[in-house]
């Protein structure tokens, strides 16, 4: 029932978000003649990687001398339309396809990259855990955590989800947030809604 779901709800979006593909593929490509879209390494369930699409909202390279780094506040790595594509979470619009293929569903735990789950999975207990199912556009840990929440207090978000997952919880975390997309806080590193966790 949650494959079906999904399929109908990114197969709608799809085409419902297709006028938004085109403006923003316009911005990105105009702001700095860069690649419009970027493709990352993730890691999905039972430990499959997959290539998860976004809109580029950074510099073309930008972690060329880095390597695999999350995004600081205020990054100077993040282009002008990127600081709009990001707070709005519409950089993850593209991911709507990946739904569609079955890398990922709307709600579970979030896709990190291989370089940071090894980094955590040997720093944190049963962190592997999380990928019994699907990773998700958004989440418990999504929604209600902070971008910079360590990740074993992301992995309990993550764990209580996956015990009680179900469709009531799903389309409240999504509506939760079209709320956060409208304020355009995803970025915010404070708590994002004001309602206390359920965890």
């Amino acid at each position: 029932m949650k494959r079906l779901f999904d399929i109908c709800l990114a197969g709608i979006g799809l085409i419902l978000s297709s006028p938004l593909w085109a403006i923003t593929s316009a911005l990105v490509k105009v702001e700095d003649g860069g690649p419009v879209f970027y493709a990352q390494e993730r890691v999905g369930r039972k430990g499959v990687t997959f290539k998860a699409l976004k809109f580029r909202s950074m510099i073309a390279d930008a972690e060329r001398l880095t390597g695999a780094v999350w995004a600081a506040e205020n990054d100077p790595r993040v282009t002008r339309v990127g600081r709009l594509l990001r707070a709005t979470a519409m950089d993850e619009l593209p991911q709507l396809w990946n739904i569609f293929k079955g890398d990922m569903t709307f709600v579970g735990p979030r896709a990190e990259r291989p370089e940071l789950v090894e980094q955590f999975a040997r720093n944190v207990s049963n962190y592997r855990a999380r990928f019994a199912v699907r990773p998700g556009l958004t989440g418990l840990a999504q929604v209600y955590g902070q971008y910079d929440t360590p990740p074993q207090h992301k992995l309990k978000y993550d764990r209580l989800y996956i015990r009680s997952s179900s469709l009531r919880l799903d389309l409240k975390l999504i509506i939760l947030s079209f709320l956060i997309t409208f304020r355009g806080r995803w970025e915010r590193r404070g708590k994002k809604i004001a309602r206390r966790s359920p965890a």
